[in-house]
């Protein structure tokens, strides 16, 4: 990382071949779409790159502080999203009445998408379903989740792995069902 940090561009290269496919899995787990999750994952190296040299191997493993990164950044991302829905449903109404097509069927709005998601997370078995709402929601830690819920930290993580894959399974049944 210190060769990261003093910008070795083969340093750079050889972080993304060992990460990259790892941070990609982990944007594509969170975000809708794999060009969402691309581009996170281009910024979540971008980021890797600014803070190199904050690493302390001292204090955790890379591939750790890695994910660290790449989570927070994803928590970012997602509370962007969740932050701005009233103003782009706003501009999508704007448009539509000014277009004159209002009659028209136009793709669902932020909003709506977001009463969807909020209406599969609430389907999601109870500890599954706490465990994304505190992480992603929330922006709770794993291990702090672990120690709210007492539960032992595996069981969080696979709780947040399998309701994340229902998530996802959920949502594109719906979009398919739609189409």
């Amino acid at each position: 990382m210190s060769r990261v940090a003093s910008g070795d561009e083969a340093a750079i290269a050889e972080l993304y071949d060992r990460f990259g496919a790892l941070v990609f899995k982990a944007s594509r787990q969170v975000l809708n779409s794999r060009a969402e999750a691309e581009d996170a994952s281009q910024e979540i190296f971008v980021r890797l790159w600014k803070t190199a040299d904050r690493f302390d191997p001292r204090r955790a493993r890379l591939v750790t502080w890695v994910m660290l990164i790449a989570r927070r950044h994803l928590i970012d991302r997602l509370r962007r999203k969740v932050s701005r829905p009233e103003v782009l449903g706003l501009e999508a109404e704007t448009e539509t009445s000014m277009s004159g097509e209002a009659n028209a069927i136009q793709p669902a709005t932020p909003v709506e998408e977001n009463s969807a998601l909020r209406a599969r997370i609430d389907e999601l078995p109870a500890l599954q379903r706490e465990v994304i709402e505190r992480t992603y929601i929330r922006g709770f830690t794993l291990r702090e989740v672990s120690e709210q819920l007492n539960a032992p930290l595996g069981t969080v993580k696979s709780a947040l792995s399998r309701g994340l894959t229902r998530l996802r399974d959920r949502l594109g049944d719906a979009e398919r069902h739609l189409a």
